[in-house]
């Protein structure tokens, strides 16, 4: 291994760390089969509690997962973003940026997709599944709505608020038809509602480029995980559905 190689291992590996705050280890809230405030660190590192402090709350392993769709990209050369869709405090997009920078590629952009308003209060698209998410525990025990402006600050904390971070606020429904964005070589969705989850895929998928991934954070919860089969079920999608932990599971797009 190279020293540049090294020394860029060495940073990604630390900025895991930071993101997800196992170096400090904040306590966790109270909130569904979450009891206990404590740190612990199995849960921390497969994104099974809900951090005070932390920037993502996705785990280690979910953030090695997106390190390894990232750097596959890179090394063959597939063309496209980064987009995550449901950004939270900005946690992986921030780490999206840092492999970006510690591989000096400097022609992909992070596109950080939320309302930066939290859950809505009620789900336009009334789909069963979607009646049994509590958007009110969602908004008040995670601590949201974080504003835009909190997780632009958190890119700073890191040195990585620069041009190549583009920021998309509003609602799924009103930003993904004409979302900005030409080309993705990776798309991570963190939306949970069936809702949420069709409204990018419909309108996202399209620009994820042949050999890029699509990488579902919330792939355990019903009503996303019935949106996303429900989407490859109509376009005759049958690329391996690969499972990160518990929750996350991503493919690689192969046509």
């Amino acid at each position: 291994m190279s020293t540049t190689s090294r020394d860029a291992t060495l940073y990604l590996d630390l900025l895991k760390k930071a993101v997800a705050n196992t170096i400090y280890e904040d306590p966790s809230h109270v909130a569904g089969f979450i009891t206990d405030t404590a740190y612990v660190a199995e849960a921390r590192e497969s994104g099974e509690d809900f951090p005070v402090v932390a920037h993502t709350m996705i785990g280690l392993k979910r953030l090695d997962n997106l390190q390894h769709c990232l750097e596959s990209v890179i090394r063959d050369a597939v063309p496209g973003d980064f987009a995550e869709t449901g950004v939270w405090r900005g946690g992986a997009c921030i780490f999206a940026r840092g492999v970006f920078r510690a591989h000096g590629v400097q022609d992909r952009t992070v596109w950080v997709c939320d309302s930066f308003q939290g859950f809505p209060r009620t789900l336009d698209d009334d789909h069963e599944l979607d009646r049994d998410i509590d958007l009110e525990q969602y908004n008040q025990v995670l601590d949201i709505p974080t504003e835009i402006a909190t997780v632009q600050q958190n890119f700073e904390r890191y040195g990585l608020l620069d041009g190549q971070v583009r920021f998309l606020p509003g609602w799924f429904k009103d930003t993904m038809p004409t979302a900005p964005i030409e080309r993705l070589a990776v798309l991570r969705l963190d939306g949970d509602s069936y809702a949420a989850t069709t409204d990018v895929l419909t309108h996202l998928y399209s620009k994820v480029s042949v050999g890029g991934y699509l990488i579902v954070d919330d792939y355990c919860i019903p009503a996303c995980r019935q949106a996303v089969h429900d989407f490859r079920d109509r376009h005759g999608i049958t690329d391996e559905i690969h499972q990160v932990d518990r929750q996350g599971a991503y493919w690689r797009r192969s046509a």
